[in-house]
């Protein structure tokens, strides 16, 4: 649906109106371009090369510049140009390497007027001088540039960027003799047009191809460039060095750059593939766009501003075989749906809190909320009102910062540094991992090392001396107590009675009451036992008798000697032999004539009276069977990852799935494990821990992870001396037979570390640059390049 508003702007006593606007091409468009007047529009693709007159309601076709019967590649047009001097002069770009020049003043149908075929690849971009009405400059993707003086056959000049491809070249328009050129390799270059031997300068703009670049139309040095990095970046180019002025961060490749006429920090950009939108952004504000443009339904391919001092009108031409022109007043606002809230986290624990700035009325009238010490540092962001959209989506931003060691991350530095992941047995592993966390103060990590080395190195063989139980003197089982009680200081109104329930063909763990003074062991495997030292408050034990029985133990009978006394034999096999004992007075031997007590067990239990205390019962038996399966202790362990990656700390949570491996792998969610590894990797290169980094890398257990540094593994490099790339056969050119890895300052063979300059191939020893670059920023192999080492 079209909308209806329209603007009309006097411009030196033409008034351009109109309103948003669209109209369907016979094929896709490749480039636009708007002639002196604002009044035509020439549209150039592979299949269609037409000039519209642009209308108050519609555009209108003039003249189709494809005639003849053949059809020839020369009119598969790449880039086209409208001379902004001369209103009858075109000139397009072609996929075949030719540059053509289009005379609209000629009387036949056919417009063409020169060719030049010096260019031996496809021509990505022409442009004309601002000044000079026969001056045209390309850039072809056979990495050379050339001149063209349009009263002449051939070309004037020809800059050659030792770059594979040259994919835009722009006149400046404030310098009458420079021009920009951006590369695939990611470096920009000016050109003094009177020296095509060598570049003025060159530096690195992007992070892979530069595909396009424009002059800012009133600030002389600012040039803005757009690359495959899906950054767009303005740079002030009088500086000695080109610095980055401003960085916007889109969602794409940028394909198109074009600053917005009349409004010095806007410009319109659109990208070469997935997003099909027009953005307009204001450099201040890099991640919010200003306006967006949603007309087009396939990649958008050229864009151009009507009118150079009109910032209303903008025309754009698509894949989707449309050609549009956008009114800056119907544009949508993204500004408009942005949330002004915002909470992040630093890496050293500080907290960033953004809020509308009505929720923030002063400095001096917000207080902080209840129980923060630390005091908010405000950050406001003074508006521009010249500024369309200063008022939208404006927040205040208060920054919490910790206390001086109050939340210092040295631990997770020096853990990730220490710990030991592989190449050691995993006893070895879990033993050196709890030192580790043990000197650093983090006493339930160590705690969980210990046990995972417990449960996976030694299932069911705890040695005896690791816990805080005694066996008796007589015993040669060296198998762990499951429970040992001390009754010392047991309470005396406890009671003074022993209840023992028993049942024939029956066990089960009952409660025993002792007397204050009394004594009793019992053994469930006849093993005369003494007691330990570690408090209880219950007893257990396994023992057989009928319910109901009660035994007394007289508190006022005392042994001077103390002797020990034997009560019957429990109804079941010994499991060891049972150390003699001296036999028991012959009061308690009346007393196994009772019908309470059978004489059959007047052998099994021994009561061994010790100075006015109570002593031990306790039961021996395994801890757990040695047979156990290995994956017995599968769930514990998945629990235990899971609590401490819920807690924050995946580097305990991937540090335990790199040294148990297989043994847990397979019960944790592949997605989880995935998942834990990314966040460990990011806090590890946040910190700079680069080697840990490409370790947990390559121990990884999952397979989306251990991939990822099996990427981008390749490196190309050119010869310092003939530019040409190298060969896979070694460090010698194979064009000049020279050593390309010699020091450009000690001028030996580089034999370790190798470090050289992206822009102009020298280098030499790392610290040998390095020294170099302290005191001069220029290439030490005297090139001129202007170096950089950070």
């Amino acid at each position: 649906m079209e909308k209806m508003s329209r603007v009309s702007t006097a411009l030196g006593g033409n008034v351009l109106t109109g309103r948003t606007m669209h109209c369907h091409l016979d094929a896709p468009a490749n480039a636009i371009s708007v002639c002196r007047d604002a009044a035509q529009v020439v549209v150039a693709g592979r299949s269609i090369f037409k000039i519209y007159s642009i209308e108050d309601e519609q555009f209108v076709e003039k003249l189709n510049l494809r005639v003849g019967r053949k059809p020839s590649l020369n009119l598969s047009c790449a880039d086209v140009v409208w001379h902004q001097m001369d209103e009858n002069l075109l000139a397009t770009a072609a996929t075949n390497g030719v540059v053509v020049t289009w005379n609209l003043g000629r009387p036949s149908r056919n417009k063409q007027d020169q060719l030049f075929t010096e260019h031996k690849r496809t021509v990505n971009k022409v442009c004309f001088h601002p000044a000079e009405a026969h001056m045209l400059l390309s850039g072809s993707q056979d990495g050379f540039m050339k001149c063209f003086d349009l009263r002449r056959k051939d070309s004037v000049s020809t800059f050659s960027g030792q770059s594979e491809s040259v994919r835009d070249v722009q006149f400046s328009i404030r310098d009458y003799f420079t021009f920009a050129s951006t590369f695939e390799n990611g470096n920009v270059q000016l050109w003094d047009i009177r020296r095509p031997d060598r570049c003025e300068r060159m530096f690195t703009a992007h992070n892979g191809p530069v595909f396009c670049c424009d002059w800012h139309p009133e600030d002389r040095g600012w040039l803005a460039t757009g690359g495959r990095d899906k950054m767009v970046k303005v740079w002030d180019v009088t500086t000695p060095r080109a610095r980055e002025v401003h960085c916007v961060q889109t969602i794409a490749s940028v394909a198109r750059v074009k600053w917005r006429p009349e409004c010095r920090h806007h410009l319109a950009t659109c990208s070469m593939m997935v997003d099909h939108n027009i953005y307009v952004w204001d450099v201040r504000r890099p991640f919010v766009p200003a306006a967006m443009f949603e007309e087009h339904r396939d990649v958008t391919t050229g864009i151009a501003w009507r009118h150079p001092h009109d910032p209303s009108f903008l025309l754009s031409g698509s894949k989707d075989s449309t050609l549009c022109q956008h009114l800056f007043r119907d544009a949508s606002q993204p500004v408009e749906r942005a949330n002004p809230e915002g909470l992040c986290y630093g890496l050293f624990g500080d907290l960033a809190f953004a809020a509308k700035e009505s929720l923030v009325a002063s400095e001096s009238g917000r207080k902080p909320y209840a129980g923060d010490r630390r005091h908010p540092i405000f950050f406001k962001r003074k508006l521009d009102p010249a500024e369309p959209f200063a008022g939208l989506a404006s927040s205040a931003l208060s920054v919490f910062e910790t206390e001086a060691g109050g939340s210092c991350m040295s631990w997770f530095v020096d853990t990730a540094r220490r710990y030991a992941l592989a190449g050691r047995p995993l006893a070895e592993l879990c033993d050196h991992n709890a030192k580790v966390a043990r000197e650093l103060g983090r006493n339930q990590v160590a705690q969980t090392w210990t046990m995972l080395r417990i449960i996976y190195c030694s299932p069911g063989l705890v040695p005896s001396t690791n816990l805080n139980h005694s066996v008796g003197k007589g015993s040669s089982c060296g198998l762990p107590l499951i429970n040992s009680f001390n009754l010392k200081e047991m309470a005396p109104g406890l009671g003074s009675e022993t209840r023992l329930d028993r049942s024939k063909g029956d066990t089960r763990s009952d409660t025993v009451l002792l007397d204050s003074s009394a004594t009793l062991i019992t053994n469930e495997d006849n093993e005369e036992t003494e007691g330990s030292d570690v408090p209880a408050d219950y007893l257990l034990g396994d023992v057989e008798g009928d319910d109901e029985e009660l035994y007394l133990l007289d508190p006022d009978h005392t042994h001077p000697e103390e002797p020990e006394y034997v009560l019957p034999q429990e109804a079941f096999p010994l499991r060891h032999e049972i150390v003699d004992t001296p036999p028991g007075p012959e009061h308690l031997q009346d007393k196994a004539d009772s019908p309470h007590v059978s004489g059959s067990e007047a052998d099994a239990v021994s009561l061994a009276p010790v100075d006015s205390s109570f002593s031990l019962i306790s039961v021996s038996h395994t801890l757990y069977d040695n047979r156990l399966p290995p994956d017995f202790f599968s769930a514990l362990v998945r629990d235990m990852l899971r609590f401490y990656a819920e807690q924050g700390d995946v580097q305990m949570a991937v540090s335990v799935l790199i040294v148990l491996g297989e043994r847990v792998r397979k019960d944790i969610d592949e997605q989880a494990q995935e998942h834990w590894y990314t966040s460990y990797i990011d806090l590890l290169q946040r910190f700079r821990l680069w080697n840990v980094s490409n370790e947990v890398v390559k121990l990884s257990t999952s397979r989306a992870i251990s991939c990822l540094n099996q990427a981008s593994t390749s490196l190309h490099v050119n010869c310092s001396h003939c530019k040409r790339p190298m060969s896979g056969r070694g460090w010698v050119c194979g064009r000049c037979h020279r050593c390309a890895s010699m020091c450009a300052v000690c001028h030996h063979v580089v034999k370790g570390l190798f470090v050289w300059c992206q822009g102009c191939s020298h280098g030499g020893h790392l610290q040998h640059i390095m020294k170099w670059l302290e005191g001069s920023s220029h290439c030490p192999a005297g090139c001129g390049h202007l170096c950089e080492y950070s």
